[in-house]
């Protein structure tokens, strides 16, 4: 797609045949064109308006009802920031009495609108042209298309709140995981963040603790088990004493875990229930705290299973009850399924280097009940847990 592709959609009859498809993301592709020829349709609009109509179908699970009003571009849509996820940036700059939002880097628009959404002024910037097109059809507001890194920057007030979301794959569409190999890097960040006290970036779930400077505040974010975000937050939009929190989305419900006083957890032998933190938990480094939270001990102190003699709850964890521990072995879990009478095997796994599939196939299981076994490493060993999961 190009600018004027973006053009052509937002026209009288991109906008028409816009709304004449919309619901029709689930028809035949093939079947559709040929309907919409059959109509009159010009063929190449009608190419880009079932292409808008699938990828808004595909943005719904970020974006809500909303994702049908907006133009998308397929990369656009796959990095754009949930919405759920950008409420919560939005509401960190409101409550700093932050006003005005430069979205460096803005990409379709979906921070920006969550920006707005809160009554905020936004001033987006994209460097590439068909994305800025995008975004200001999205926004209803003009998009600056320069290099975030160009001097706009210069331009905000020390007041002024600064929002990034580095692009974190090559223009060949691999991933980078470098933070100084990203556009703009860290390293930029930070310097905005010494003159723009109220910056924040959308970084990668990886991110190196040390590499979280003092004084900021580290979040990483999960949204119903998928960790999609590490928030990097300087200046006041950081809470003071906290370096690294989690926050855990399910559904409608958020959680919060921060680092203040962490305690050190205990490892001990697997108990009753074995309790699996959230991603976001495990990536900012508080399993710890979700240990003590649930008067539990960790079974190894490389891994990041919690394990309790008594049942216990948290929104942090899933939980398992425990039926059987044993050293790992392929004859002897082969046996033991077996004599269960296990045909389904769901494989969950940390701290070991077997591939789930494979076990499946050299297990090749046949019986007529499903079983969930945990493969990991209890005291430095490796082990096996057969568990149920509890609701």
């Amino acid at each position: 797609m190009n600018t004027e592709d973006v053009q052509a959609l937002r026209s009288p009859a991109g906008r028409s045949l816009l709304a004449e498809l919309a619901g029709t993301a689930a028809e035949d592709p093939v079947a559709l064109a040929a309907r919409l020829r059959r109509t009159g349709h010009d063929p190449a609009l009608a190419a880009l308006a079932t292409t808008q109509v699938r990828l808004r179908e595909r943005a719904a699970a970020k974006f809500g009802p909303r994702a049908h009003e907006l133009l998308l571009t397929a990369a656009g849509a796959e990095q754009a920031t949930r919405a759920v996820v950008a409420a919560e940036h939005a509401r960190r700059f409101a409550a700093a009495g932050v006003t005005r939002v430069a979205d460096l880097g803005c990409g379709v628009g979906a921070d920006s609108l969550a920006f707005l959404d809160a009554g905020l002024d936004v001033l987006p910037v994209d460097a590439d042209p068909v994305t800025a097109a995008v975004a200001a059809h999205n926004l209803g507001v003009p998009v600056r298309c320069e290099d975030v890194r160009g001097g706009v920057v210069d331009e905000l007030a020390p007041t002024d709140g600064a929002w990034f979301d580095p692009a974190r794959r090559t223009s060949g569409g691999r991933r980078v995981f470098d933070p100084e190999a990203t556009s703009p890097p860290l390293s930029f960040v930070l310097a905005t963040a010494a003159r723009v006290p109220a910056t924040g970036a959308k970084l990668a779930p990886g991110l190196p603790h040390d590499l979280v400077p003092p004084g900021a505040e580290a979040q990483w974010t999960s949204v119903d088990g998928d960790v999609v975000e590490c928030a990097l937050w300087c200046g006041p939009l950081a809470r003071p004493g906290t370096g690294r929190s989690a926050r855990v989305v399910r559904g409608s419900t958020a959680l919060e875990l921060d680092d203040t006083d962490l305690p050190v957890a205990a490892v001990g032998d697997v108990g009753e229930y074995l309790h699996e933190p959230d991603g976001a938990v495990i990536r900012a480094g508080l399993v710890g705290r979700v240990a003590h939270d649930l008067g539990g001990r960790l079974v190894d102190e490389t891994i990041a299973y919690v394990t309790t003699d008594h049942a216990a709850t948290s929104g942090f964890t899933r939980s398992f009850r425990v039926l059987e521990v044993a050293p790992f072995g392929l004859k002897a879990l082969r046996a033991r399924l077996r004599a269960l009478d296990v045909g389904a095997l769901t494989v969950k796994k940390r701290g070991t280097a077997v591939d789930p599939d494979q076990l499946r196939k050299q297990l090749a299981l046949k019986g007529s009940r499903p079983a969930t076994i945990v493969l990991t490493r209890v005291r430095g060993r490796q082990s096996v847990l057969v568990v149920d999961p509890v609701s």
